[in-house]
Formats: C-alpha cells, structure tokens, sequence
C-alpha cells in the first residue's frame, strides 16, 4: 500500500525499511511498500490492509483506493499495490516480529521487527530509497495522480 500525503506544496510518499540484521546498514534501493504474501482465502486488497497494519501497527486511513497494478520483483515475488490518501505519525510506528537464529549457526533465535523505521520521501527522493522493481509503482502513482 503506497500512503501518499500533500505536505508543503508537494507530494509524499511513505515508505518502510525492512528490519533484521540483513537489512540494517542498507538504504538506497533497501526501502519498501507495506507488503505482503497473500494466503489461502485472501485477496490481494485484503493482504494489502492487513499488511499495513502488521508492519506500521496501525490500521489504513479510511478512503478511496487508486490500484497501482503489480510487479515481479527480482527474487520472483509478485506484488499488488495500491495508492491511498491519509497520514501516519512517523511515531506510532509498532511492527510485527519475525524470529530468525542470528548470529548464523550460533543455536541462538533472536526477535526482530518487520519494519524497523518509516518515512516520508518527496518522490525523487522515494525513487532513490525504493527497491528497483518497487520504482513502477511511483511511476504509476505520478502518473494517475497528476505529477509530484
């Protein structure tokens, strides 16, 4: 779900930044949309919210949705988006754990969040901190939503 906002006189986008120890010291190309697997019995809109709302600790502001269309990222996962307006208090941000063994081979599971930070991009800016596959939804956006 890409979440933009009008913030003086220019559009934002909000974008995620995977936690764990992989991700860590990466930024540029490292940022993300909320985003997630879909499961058995879920549609793609359904994944979408419930999605944001893991990653962020929030639920999806109330409002139309402008659907964005999909892409094959270069690990081969598929992902849906779609474009909403509202706002996120960069403060409230509560992700969702997952739990890995770090360091490798050590017999030690250790919890990480999903998202470890968020933020909001102007979006030359987004294009930069995006991942690569992730940059068509920006386009996209710009382009049904008027410009930036």
């Amino acid at each position: 779900m890409l979440l933009h906002r009008a913030r003086d006189g220019r559009r934002e986008v909000l974008l995620v930044h995977p936690g764990g120890p992989f991700w860590k010291r990466r930024d540029d190309g490292a940022w993300s949309i909320p985003k997630g697997e879909i499961e058995p019995g879920e549609t793609a809109i359904e994944v979408a919210r419930r999605e944001f709302q893991e990653e962020l600790g929030q639920p999806l502001p109330p409002g139309e949705l402008m659907p964005l269309g999909t892409i094959r990222q270069a690990g081969g996962k598929v992902v849906h988006a779609w474009a909403a307006a509202g706002d996120f208090d960069l403060g409230g941000l509560e992700s969702v754990t997952f739990e890995m063994e770090w360091p490798p081979r050590s017999g030690r599971t250790q919890a990480f969040p999903e998202v470890d930070r968020a933020g909001w991009f102007d979006l030359e800016t987004a294009r930069g901190k995006i991942l690569e596959a992730q940059r068509t939804f920006l386009d996209r956006f710009e382009e049904k939503a008027g410009g930036g």
